[in-house]
C-alpha cells in the first residue's frame, strides 16, 4: 500500500464529500443549486490568462509591510495566489500545501505571495496558526481580485447558511458586499507575463503545488536557455 499523500484537490474533495454529506438534505439542495448557477454565469469570464501581463498593484500584508508587483518581479517571479479567506477549509489546506512546497519555490528563484479580502487581523491569525512561510495581503474590497477577474457574490440563497456555519463574510472583510475571489494563481515571469494561470469556479479545487513548480521549472530552463 502507498503512502504517498494525495494531491492537493484530492483532499480537497474528500474535506468537501464529508461535509456534504453530514448536511441535511435542504442545505445540499441549497449548495447544489447555488453551486449550479455559479458554474452557469459568466463570472471570471475576463480572468487574467496565459500569456496576459499581470496587472501591477501595492498591498500590505498582515504586519504593514508593502508589496508592490513590479518591485518584486525584479528579484524573480512571483506565485500569485488569491483565496477566500482563512475561514474557508479549502484554502486553509492550499495555504498548507503551499508552504509545504515553499522551499522548493524559493529554491527556483521565485516568491510565493497570497491575497484575500480577510482584514489584517484575520490574515495575521491564519499566518501565525498555519505558521505559514509567505505573506498574505489584504485586498480590502477585492480592488486587485477585481482586476485580475475574480470577484464573485455569495450566493444569496447560501448566506443564512455561511452565516449559521460561522462565515460572517462582512465581518470577515469588513464591508457589506458579500464578495468573495475565485480560487486563482498566476504564475508570473520577471517580464510581467503570466505563463501559467489556474482560475476555477469550483472553490474546492485549486492549483496544484506540483504543477506550479512545473512552470517555474518551465521558466527557469527558459531562462538559462537565453543565457
Amino acid at each position: 500500500m502507498s503512502n504517498k499523500k494525495p494531491g492537493l484537490n484530492a483532499q480537497c474533495g474528500a474535506v468537501r464529500d464529508a461535509f456534504i454529506a453530514d448536511l441535511p438534505d435542504d442545505q445540499q439542495n441549497t449548495l447544489m443549486a447555488a453551486g449550479q448557477r455559479l458554474a452557469e454565469s459568466d463570472v471570471a469570464a475576463n480572468a487574467i490568462s496565459v500569456n496576459d501581463i499581470a496587472p501591477e498593484f501595492t498591498l500590505t500584508d498582515a504586519h504593514g509591510h508593502e508589496f508592490q508587483l513590479s518591485e518584486a518581479l525584479l528579484h524573480g517571479p512571483i506565485v500569485l495566489s488569491f483565496y477566500r479567506g482563512g475561514w474557508c477549509p479549502f484554502c486553509d489546506l492550499e495555504l498548507k500545501a503551499l508552504a509545504e512546497r515553499e522551499p522548493e519555490i524559493r529554491n527556483l528563484g521565485a516568491r510565493l505571495v497570497a491575497v484575500s479580502p480577510a482584514l489584517h487581523e484575520k490574515n495575521k491569525a491564519a499566518q501565525s496558526e498555519l505558521n505559514l512561510p509567505f505573506p498574505l495581503l489584504f485586498d480590502e474590497g477585492n480592488r486587485v481580485a477585481r482586476v485580475y477577474g475574480l470577484v464573485m457574490q455569495v450566493d444569496e440563497a447560501m448566506r443564512p447558511l455561511y452565516l449559521q456555519w460561522g462565515f460572517d463574510i462582512p465581518t470577515l472583510n469588513g464591508d457589506e458586499t458579500w464578495e468573495l475571489p475565485l480560487p486563482g494563481t498566476f504564475i508570473i515571469d520577471t517580464s510581467g507575463t503570466v505563463r501559467a494561470a489556474f482560475v476555477n469556479k469550483d472553490y474546492t479545487q485549486r492549483m496544484e503545488p506540483s504543477d506550479i513548480i512545473s512552470a517555474l521549472e518551465t521558466i527557469s530552463a527558459a531562462k538559462a536557455a537565453q543565457k
